[in-house]
């Protein structure tokens, strides 16, 4: 293909169908947006369900959603998942890996039960949809695996050591299965959020030292919007990525270099 065959088109997602999981609330709702606007239909499955928000903004630009309620770590749900989404669309193009948990304890109170529903939730179910996925993707020759990773995929993790853990853990996923599938033209690549304005980050916004100390370890001296994550997530689900595989993209307004 030579230079004078690019085109804006190769950041289109019309006819695609992605899978965005918990992608009807947060920073997966912002994901699951990007990808309507630029033209994908939508399969959102969902632990709990919204009041209808992601729908409406989906279908706002002209794209077919299914939302489903469906607890990513039950037994065989990677499949029901992967099933349905075939069935009411006919493929798979694209999986983001979004939906997670992060439970906060002192290290001396973390024990298994706050570790094994991270384990479950933000490494091993995105490991086993992954695998459903890619018996789709590997006879159509193409996909896109987006792994939402984190700055704690680099970083320590104070109160929460099974995040951290389970953020290097989807990061080395991305390796992994790049390695395995980039010769059937899959792309698998990560996604790693700074720190965002989101209803999340509320209580360390409001406190005046708190905030302060985030922000000056950000060059770019602002938090993150969710706007900012979008225009990554549609790059890295379009052909105009078709090249990038097994990396995990930083957005972060420059926290990791301070």
């Amino acid at each position: 293909m030579s230079i004078d065959e690019f085109s804006m088109d190769f950041f289109s997602l019309k006819g695609k169908t992605a899978i965005v999981t918990g992608g009807n609330s947060g920073l997966g709702l912002a994901f699951s947006t990007a990808l309507a606007k630029a033209g994908a239909n939508l399969f959102i499955p969902s632990a709990v369900m919204d009041d209808g928000q992601a729908r409406q903004l989906i279908e706002k630009q002209g794209n077919a959603v299914e939302l489903i309620k469906k607890d990513i770590t039950e037994p065989g749900a990677s499949i029901e998942i992967i099933e349905a989404c075939v069935k009411k669309f006919g493929t798979v193009d694209i999986l983001i890996n979004n939906a997670g948990i992060c439970i906060l304890n002192s290290v001396l109170e973390f024990d298994r039960k706050d570790w094994d529903p991270m384990i479950e939730i933000n490494l091993t179910a995105a490991f086993k949809l992954s695998h459903e996925a890619a018996k789709i993707m590997i006879p159509q020759k193409s996909g896109k695996i987006i792994n939402i990773c984190s700055l704690f995929s680099y970083l320590g993790g104070q109160w929460s050591v099974a995040y951290a853990v389970t953020k290097h853990g989807i990061a080395g996923l991305t390796k992994a299965y790049c390695d395995e599938l980039a010769q059937y033209n899959i792309q698998v690549n990560g996604i790693a959020p700074g720190y965002y304005a989101t209803e999340l980050t509320t209580v360390t916004r409001s406190d005046p030292e708190k905030n302060k100390r985030v922000l000056d370890h950000i060059p770019t001296n602002r938090w993150g919007e969710l706007q900012d994550l979008m225009g990554t997530a549609v790059f890295l689900a379009s052909r105009a990525s078709d090249y990038v595989n097994g990396h995990v993209l930083v957005v972060d307004g420059g926290y990791l270099v301070r």
